[in-house]
């Protein structure tokens, strides 16, 4: 069983850090071991009495971003339970993250006006245009992002060190975990 966990850990450091010319995660960054939680959150896109728009009007087929239960406490994910993630090299809501970053780290993507669902606050929901003209969702004032292979529900590449910043998932709050 440990050789098991043991093996899941490289396995999932090489997925976050595969980049050539980029820096590699740190050993013990990833958090795939024997204690980790992989579950998947409670009922994220239920959209039931906790979910309201960002705004009045809001737009019904825009991105829907909700809190569930992690490995590490209640963060973002969005209603198909991926987990969301900001990458803290930014420092406004204009996206830095392009070409080989943004296949990595795609950014979470709206049609619509983003959507709070359970345990958000819709005040901290907001968009920013993307180069290719593409609306990015932002919470809190950071642009949103997912990690290309994380599997629904699972978080393994949080506080990995790639594309010249650290890429943490997201509390309610808007705080990134540490």
């Amino acid at each position: 069983m440990l050789a098991t966990a043991a093996v899941l850990g490289v396995l999932a450091l090489a997925a976050c850090g595969d980049e050539e010319d980029e820096p590699t995660a740190q050993a013990g960054s990833a958090t795939t071991s024997a204690g980790a939680d992989t579950s998947t959150p409670a009922d994220p896109g239920s959209g039931g009495a906790g979910s309201s728009g960002a705004s009045e009007g809001t737009d019904a087929t825009g991105t829907e971003l909700v809190a569930a239960e992690s490995q590490y406490g209640s963060i973002l994910f969005d209603s198909e339970q991926q987990a969301i993630y900001l990458f803290d090299k930014e420092t406004s809501e204009s996206s830095q993250c392009y070409g080989a970053c943004a296949e990595a780290w795609p950014p979470v993507l709206t049609d619509g006006g983003p959507r709070a669902g359970a345990g958000l606050d819709p005040k901290r929901l907001g968009t920013t245009q993307r180069d290719d003209g593409s609306t990015q969702v932002t919470y809190d004032g950071h642009p949103l992002y997912y990690y290309v292979d994380d599997p629904p529900g699972e978080v393994l590449c949080h506080n990995v060190n790639e594309f010249g910043g650290l890429w943490l998932v997201v509390e309610p709050s808007g705080d990134a975990v540490q």
